[in-house]
């Protein structure tokens, strides 16, 4: 017996396989927020302004969530071990081709390779956990992946910091390399080989171009709107232009024998249910994410440092929290946690809406604080939910719709956050033509307490959504 067999016998397989794919998966978030801290010397060392190298950032968040669908669907044709794979040899050449790269325009395209990569690798980590777990271990199992998700997203500054502190920026790109060269071996011992269908399926080609160009005019309009101006030709044009390919993209798809999105998924309730809440959470979320370092080092005069430690009070609470979340949820269901999580996502964002400019440390962490436990009892039940409710051969697109409604539930909360901020911060100086410092105070607080009203109240819608997911148990059990 070879150790592919012996690997294979063990009663411990399948967590194996969760260890290889929490490897993925920890690289590809790891790599999304470590770069931030390393922006100021690259300005420096590459000679270009911060807002040019903003697109090192943006260029990866455009090309992932323009993607993943459509590797969700190619993974469910050619095989979820082949794509994840492929997506861990991708991730490593792009990220060795950022560290290399001596202009800022060619380190951007080689962040669009990495994310290509990234993007074969999240759209599947769900859909393999989900083929190789059973029912009763599922929501642990994706609890433990929403972990990963946590970890890679919070040590990504700290790891990002030490790296450029002891080498240089391009070590943020090499440090990838051993990691996928390791998760890429050990994938080809460990991961099951897929069965093929038999029948051939077309792929959509037109549907996946559509789709991507939707996305990609979409998400830059929303990404730089308050930046560059909502009613400025750039971003009015491509809200115009996402809407337009998006719209495309819907009508082709009912018209295909095999669709880049099956939107027959949606007619299944927890699969809709939980897919539309996600998005309502991360919105809401991602909404304080924005505006709360501003407050902690503008108002209160936080030192960096004590601003990073009640930052990662979110996702340490919710590391903790999701493993434990998805192993009751195996066993009770996901309605109770994932509608209380939710709801105390929107108690820790109505309590940040009560905080003052004289505000400690104790009277702001319960804030993060209960939003990292409600993220923590929401996300594991819910990701269980919305995969267990589709059919084995729909997982990769499943796994990809799934994955690109976070992100885009990221974008949508940052740019309605600073919108409504900042409108709101204008409309209180607008009588003010001259204001003072306590006047610009009082309306940061405003904007900042509307913004954080407004997003508990889309946390209690997306809790009021989630009561609806009548499907899941039964499903369980057949």
């Amino acid at each position: 017996m070879n150790i592919k067999e012996t690997i294979k016998a063990s009663p411990s397989y399948r967590w194996f396989i969760l260890a290889n794919v929490s490897i993925g998966t920890f690289m590809a978030t790891l790599d999304s927020s470590i770069v931030n801290v390393a922006l100021p010397t690259m300005s420096s060392q590459l000679k270009v302004e911060l807002s040019t190298l903003q697109w090192v950032v943006t260029a990866y968040l455009l090309a992932i969530s323009s993607l993943l669908p459509i590797f969700g669907r190619l993974a469910d044709l050619l095989g979820r071990k082949r794509v994840y794979l492929t997506g861990f040899l991708i991730f490593t050449l792009g990220s060795a081709l950022c560290g290399f790269s001596n202009n800022v325009w060619i380190l951007v395209g080689m962040r669009i390779i990495q994310a290509i990569g990234a993007a074969m690798i999240m759209a599947n980590g769900p859909a393999i956990i989900t083929s190789t777990f059973p029912p009763q271990e599922r929501g642990r199992a994706l609890g433990l992946v929403g972990t990963v998700v946590a970890l890679g997203g919070l040590t990504g500054p700290g790891v990002g910091g030490v790296l450029v502190g002891l080498a240089d920026w391009q070590a943020i790109f090499f440090v990838n390399i051993p990691i996928g060269i390791f998760g890429f071996l050990v994938g080809q011992v460990i991961l099951p080989t897929d069965k093929i269908k038999r029948e051939k399926e077309s792929f959509d080609f037109q549907g996946a171009a559509l789709f991507t160009l939707g996305m990609i005019s979409l998400l830059f309009a929303l990404n730089n709107g308050q930046d560059w101006g909502w009613s400025s030709l750039p971003i009015v044009s491509g809200l115009i232009l996402g809407i337009f390919f998006l719209a495309l993209f819907f009508a082709a798809e009912h018209r295909v024998d095999y669709p880049i999105i099956d939107l027959s998924l949606f007619r299944i309730r927890p699969f809709l249910v939980g897919n539309l809440s996600g998005l309502l959470s991360f919105i809401s979320s991602f909404s304080n994410t924005m505006l709360m370092p501003f407050y902690l080092q503008h108002i209160l005069n936080f030192a960096p440092t004590k601003v990073g430690l009640i930052m990662t009070s979110f996702p340490l609470v919710m590391a903790v929290v999701a493993p434990i979340s998805g192993y009751i949820s195996d066993r009770i269901g996901p309605m109770a946690l994932t509608t209380g999580g939710l709801i105390l996502s929107a108690s820790g964002l109505f309590y940040l809406s009560t905080v003052t400019v004289s505000s400690t440390v104790l009277h702001v962490i319960p804030g993060p604080i209960l939003m990292g436990l409600g993220a923590g009892l929401f996300n594991s039940p819910n990701n269980a939910s919305v995969m267990s409710s589709v059919p084995p051969t729909k997982l990769g697109v499943a796994g990809g719709i799934n994955a690109l409604v976070r992100n885009v539930g990221m974008v949508l909360g940052i740019a309605f956050s600073v919108t409504l901020f900042e409108n709101r911060q204008a409309a209180v100086l607008a009588a003010r033509p001259f204001p003072s410092v306590s006047d610009q105070t009082t309306a940061f607080m405003s904007g900042y307490h509307t913004v954080l009203i407004i997003a508990a109240g889309i946390a209690l819608a997306a809790a009021i959504i989630s009561l609806n997911r009548r499907g899941y148990a039964r499903k369980q059990s057949t």
